[in-house]
Order: structure tokens, then C-alpha cells, then sequence
């Protein structure tokens, strides 16, 4: 394995955060230059030496296998995540190591949750940077890496196979270098529409660019100590619900949009199936929260209990309501969209819609085939017939995923966390969802959870953010060696 290419590479996924702590050190200094400005500009400083050291010493090389692929996409996050704690360590305050860790995990990964017990005390500089480490891993540090390398075209097939999933890349019906400038474009237009958007609304200019890096990023960071209902505003709720379903639907359909083609969004069957699964799950849980009086007023649960819907089926976690005191009919299906989410080529964790629809035929085709045994049934999606070895990876994979779901759990509860804060915890953090139920609900934290159950967590959310497979693959790269 060539050492010298991956620590390249690393060191431009390092450059890139070092920019974006400039950046935030810059916000500070317009913001009188706050606490923040030293650690933000020592951070910065410290990540772009360490980033730019092997760009200076190691020759540029395009010649990369599938091995080092997966050690550069693997790395990239973990060390990313390590250099994007500075600024909170050296802050202080709340952020003791292994919060910094935690925080700056959930940043990178967008999962969102936090062990702030007031963000509002944050100075504007840390809390740019908490949004900004959304807003690199929502379109994920390996893509923004791969925008500003030479057009070496095996070089970036090669790692974006990594960081683009199998079934995103289905969708996608242009080359490697197309895609990759396709997803930035989508992702940056979002970004700067619902920027303009909620600060038309009469949200300020440096909460509309938080709430955007978060909402885009589908992470959940807010500026506000209870999220989007600090705002009471339902304009603001409407454009923010708006833009986190964009943010679910795969980054190529909404593409199509933009050179129009419409027609191309609704013809997927999985993009529909997410829609209808959106409008089925919220106006289940409206009518559920609103007839057992948790809300008296039907207009109120309608627009409570939507959000809260789709900012869990798109793993955003921001919140209008304490959903955790919600009746036990809705805090299912919340927990049951934590685990579905929504469609590959997005910047959402999770299961995804489209594993899920496939899930679904799945079991649709084997009934069909125990009624006729002797049928050749063939499972589709969008009219093409899928492979059964596709069938299975996807099967395998969702079995995967709740084995690990499983075991997170178990290890929480034998650290003395209760159960529901255990499953719900380790179901947020697998799909990075970010908040459970219980006492880390939507309004609630991590911050009284034992270090170890923090560290455990936060390896959890690299899980499910790199979707499981890269990691186990580095486990057997250092086997074979």
C-alpha cells in the first residue's frame, strides 16, 4: 500500500476544513472579533500545516488501487473529525476532549446530536463552524476532495466508488467528472436559495447560512437552544420542511429539474415512494397526536407533526416540539422513519427509501413465488429487472445494519443507560439522525451520557455515515497484510 498517495489525499481533505476554519475565524473578527477568534485561527493554522506537509514532500500520483481507495475515504473522516475537534478543545468551556470528539463527529457525519447544554453562550465564530462541519459532511469530504483534483478519471472512479453508494450511482446518468460537479452545484444552489429564502422570512442573515449548512446538510445544527421552535415562525417551518424533503431526493433527479427535464423526478419509483411514505407517516402521526389531545388544536399537530416527520425522515433532527412526550403510536413511527430515511444520492443517512422499496418487492416477489412456485418473478425498480446478487447485498445490508443497531444498544445498556435512551440513542446515531427519545429527544442532549457511551457513539455515527462496508474493508486490508 503506498503510504505517500494516501497521506496526500488525506492532506487535501485536511485543506479543505482549514479553509472553512478561516473562514469562521473571519465571522469572529466581524463579530468583534469573539472568544472564538484565537482557537479558531490556532485551529486553522494547525490543520493547514498539517495538511499541506504532504503536498509539499509527496509527489502528485494518479496510480491508486482499490485498497488504497478505501484506507483514503476512511482516513479522510476520521482524521477530518480529529483536526475539526481543535477549535473546540481550545475554546473550552463545555467541550471537554471527549465532548470536542463527540461534537465534531456528529458535525462531520450530519447526525446532529449534541452535548451542548447552551448553545446560544457559543460565540458566532464556533458556532459557523459547527455548522460548517455539517456542510462539508453532508456532500462529504472525500467529494469536496475530489472537485479539486487534476481530471485523472481512473483516480476518481476509483474513490468515488467509495463515497458515492452503489445505488446512487445507479441514478446518475453521466460520467465520474460530471457527476461529481453535478452533486457540488445541486448541493451549493440549495444551499444559497434557502439562504435568500429564510432571510427573506425576517430570520438574520448569519442564522439563514447556519440553518442552511444544517438543512441542505440534512444535519440538525441549530444557533438556537431549541432549535427551529425558538423562531415560532411558520414561514420559516414551511421553507425549512421544503428544502430538507429537496435535500432527501437524490442529487441527480433534482438535477434534471434544473436543465429541464421534470418529468424525470416523478417517473422514479423510489423518489415517489418516499414522497407518499412522507405524506402517510404525517398524517398518521398528525391525527394520533391531535385525537389523544397531546395537541388540541388540529392546524398545531398538522404543522408539528410534519416537521417533526420529515426533519426525522430525513435525518435533519431539527424540532418544533418535545416529541419524546408524544403518544407511543407516533414515537414509533418516527423511529420507524429514523431506520428508513430517505433516497440514496442524497446527503442523508440511514437505511435510505431505496433499500427499503427494495426490501418490500422483495418480500412482494417471494410471496408471489410461494402461490407460484414454478413463476420466474423478478424484482424491479423504475421498469429494470435488479440483479439477484444486488437483491441480496441489499437484503444483507439491512440485517447488517440492525445487528449493529442490536449490539450498540446492549453495550449502552450495560453501562447503565436505561432503554429507550439506549435503542433510541443507537438507532439516531446509526442513522445519523441525531435525536432519540427520552432524554435525548428533540429538545434534549448527550451531554450526561458517560464517556465511554459518547466514544461508542460517535464510532457508531462513522458507521453509518460511511455506511458500514469501508470500515469493515480496512479490516481486512490490515488482515491481509
Amino acid at each position: 500500500m503506498n503510504l505517500k498517495v494516501i497521506t496526500r489525499n488525506i492532506g487535501l481533505a485536511l485543506l479543505l476544513s482549514a479553509l472553512f476554519m478561516y473562514i469562521s475565524a473571519i465571522v469572529s473578527a466581524i463579530y468583534n472579533f469573539d472568544a472564538s477568534f484565537s482557537p479558531l485561527l490556532l485551529s486553522a493554522f494547525i490543520t493547514s500545516v498539517a495538511g499541506a506537509f504532504p503536498l509539499i514532500f509527496v509527489k502528485k500520483s494518479s496510480d491508486i488501487n482499490i485498497r488504497e481507495g478505501f484506507v483514503i475515504v476512511v482516513s479522510a473522516w476520521s482524521i477530518s473529525c480529529f483536526f475539526g475537534m481543535l477549535p473546540y478543545v481550545l475554546y473550552g468551556g463545555e467541550f471537554s476532549i471527549i465532548n470536542s470528539w463527540f461534537e465534531s463527529v456528529s458535525g462531520y457525519t450530519t447526525t446532529g446530536s449534541t452535548i451542548l447544554l447552551d448553545i446560544e453562550s457559543l460565540p458566532k465564530g464556533l458556532l459557523f463552524w459547527r455548522s460548517s462541519t455539517h456542510w462539508l459532511g453532508g456532500l462529504g469530504v472525500v467529494v469536496f476532495m475530489l472537485l479539486i483534483l487534476p481530471s485523472v478519471s481512473s483516480f476518481r472512479l476509483r474513490l468515488s466508488k467509495m463515497e458515492i453508494s452503489s445505488l446512487s450511482r445507479d441514478n446518475f446518468r453521466f460520467k465520474v467528472n460530471q457527476t461529481i460537479r453535478i452533486i457540488f452545484y445541486v448541493y451549493l444552489g440549495l444551499t444559497v436559495l434557502q439562504t435568500i429564502l429564510l432571510d427573506l422570512a425576517g430570520m438574520d442573515l448569519f442564522d439563514a447560512i447556519n440553518h442552511s449548512f444544517s438543512t441542505i446538510a440534512t444535519g440538525g445544527f441549530s444557533t438556537k437552544n431549541q432549535s427551529i421552535m425558538q423562531f415560532n415562525s411558520f414561514t420559516i417551518e414551511l421553507i425549512i420542511m421544503a428544502f430538507m424533503v429537496l435535500a432527501g431526493i437524490h442529487f441527480g433527479l433534482l438535477y434534471s429539474i434544473f436543465i429541464g427535464k421534470p418529468g424525470n423526478l416523478f417517473r422514479s419509483a423510489i423518489v415517489r415512494f418516499y414522497l407518499v411514505s412522507l405524506i402517510v407517516g404525517g398524517v398518521g402521526l398528525s391525527l394520533n397526536i391531535w385525537f389523544s389531545g397531546t395537541i388540541s388544536n388540529f392546524i398545531t399537530a398538522f404543522r408539528q407533526g410534519f416537521f417533526q416527520l420529515i426533519s426525522i425522515a430525513t435525518t435533519t433532527g431539527f424540532a418544533t416540539a418535545d416529541s419524546s412526550v408524544w403518544p407511543s403510536f407516533s414515537i414509533l413511527i418516527l423511529i420507524y422513519f429514523s431506520f428508513q430515511t430517505a433516497c440514496s444520492g442524497s446527503t442523508t443517512g440511514g437505511l435510505k427509501a431505496d433499500r427499503v422499496y427494495i426490501f418490500f418487492a422483495s418480500i412482494r416477489a417471494q410471496l408471489r413465488k410461494q402461490i407460484h412456485p414454478n413463476a420466474v418473478v423478478s424484482i424491479k425498480v423504475n421498469n429494470h429487472s435488479l440483479d439477484r446478487e444486488v437483491v441480496s447485498s441489499v437484503n444483507l445490508y439491512i440485517a447488517l445494519y440492525i445487528m449493529v443497531v442490536f449490539v450498540v444498544t446492549l453495550l449502552l445498556s450495560l453501562m447503565g443507560i436505561n432503554l429507550e435512551d439506549s435503542f433510541t440513542s443507537s438507532v439516531a446515531c446509526m442513522g445519523n439522525v441525531g435525536p432519540g427519545f427520552g432524554s435525548i429527544g428533540s429538545l434534549g442532549n448527550y451531554s450526561h451520557f458517560p464517556t465511554l457511551a459518547k466514544l461508542l457513539l460517535s464510532i457508531e455515527m462513522i458507521f453509518g455515515r460511511l455506511e458500514i462496508y469501508s470500515i469493515m474493508v480496512i479490516f481486512l486490508i490490515l488482515r491481509w497484510r
